[in-house]
């Protein structure tokens, strides 16, 4: 189904070496879920698409009615973007790798993935310093993008299909809560060293042109 938008993320693990045992363990864990699962439970998203989304940008409605009614909208957004990269450039840069630690797995209202948690305190404020950077942006609340403060670090490793309404519920937790425990005893970490523009059509993959700002940390 088309889901149209703009987001800030790390670089999928496609493009990705840094992660790429990080992610292997992920599609690991994702396998194990739609095993146990039932069918049609859960619609897997393509292991080379993981990522952490860093910005909420544009999506849906809000991105099909910014394109219809300004013709510029795209440019605009990349031009903007690029002023928030580097307006915080100088506040998220850093001697030391923002790492982010596997938590466990995380149920969100329409998909299933991975929470994260900041390696220590450095790592969550370069984030949030960025974040700001782009919420805080007038050019981009201009353009429709919301400011939203709300974060929580993810991997998304699906997204609920069909529930049906005879769903063994307390199963699902009971399998979720055993493939936690596999996680807990084996701390993983993933390293945030990109914040890229990416556009998606349908939130399977996540694209970008050559030109389109990024931001190293």
């Amino acid at each position: 189904m088309p889901f149209p938008g703009y987001t800030v993320i790390t670089p999928p693990w496609e493009e990705d070496a840094e992660n790429s045992a990080f992610y292997q363990n992920l599609q690991a864990c994702q396998e194990q879920v739609l095993q146990q699962l039932d069918e049609n439970l859960l619609v897997p998203v393509p292991p080379d698409s993981f990522h952490v989304t860093l910005a909420d940008l544009i999506w849906d409605s809000a991105y099909r009615h910014a394109v219809d009614e300004n013709p510029q909208f795209e440019t605009q957004l990349y031009s903007a973007m690029a002023q928030s990269f580097e307006k915080c450039k100088s506040l998220v840069t850093g001697s030391n790798p923002i790492r982010w630690q596997l938590l466990g797995l995380h149920i969100m209202p329409r998909a299933l993935g991975v929470c994260l948690l900041p390696a220590d305190e450095d790592a969550y404020d370069r984030i949030l310093q960025l974040r700001r950077c782009i919420y805080q942006n007038h050019d981009l609340i201009a353009l429709g993008i919301e400011q939203q403060y709300h974060f929580t670090a993810h991997v998304t490793l699906g997204y609920f299909g069909d529930v049906s309404p005879e769903l063994d519920r307390e199963r699902v937790s009971a399998t979720i809560s055993q493939l936690n425990d596999q996680w807990l005893e084996n701390s993983q970490e993933l390293w945030v060293h990109w914040a890229e523009l990416r556009k998606f059509d349908d939130m399977t993959r996540y694209y970008r042109q050559p030109d389109w700002p990024i931001l190293e940390f």
